[in-house]
């Protein structure tokens, strides 16, 4: 069975940068669309960027600015790349099929299919 699957992430100091990356980002699951959200201890999920085919993203207030995504299509990997890290954006990074009405609404994205997810550990 066709599974994300993510790497990178790790431990940096705020300021720093990090990148994860997601293979088998093509079309599966019935969808092009493709991004990332986040899971910190005792918050919401969060969605943190997401991209379809056409190659629009969709960033959260909380990251633009500061990371980026590019989608390797004949390599079919994804990369999020996170630069000006700050404690805030510690979390388990999820890849994830996104799927909604609204392909704007981030806030409102449901993410299905998620990899097994990557820690980013920012440290004051």
């Amino acid at each position: 069975q066709v599974q994300l699957a993510e790497s990178g992430g790790g431990s940096v100091q705020a300021g720093g940068s990090l990148n994860v990356s997601c293979t088998n980002s093509n079309y599966i699951y019935g969808t092009y669309c493709r991004g990332w959200f986040r899971q910190a201890p005792g918050k919401e999920r969060e969605g943190v960027v997401k991209i379809d085919s056409r190659g629009r993203t969709i960033f959260a207030d909380s990251v633009k600015g500061r990371f980026t995504i590019f989608n390797d299509k004949p390599n079919n990997v994804l990369y999020l790349q996170m630069a000006s890290l700050t404690v805030e954006d510690t979390a388990v990074y999820y890849c994830a099929a996104c799927f909604g009405p609204q392909f704007e609404n981030i806030a409102a994205t449901n993410w299905n299919h998620r990899g097994q997810g990557r820690q980013v550990t920012v440290s004051s």
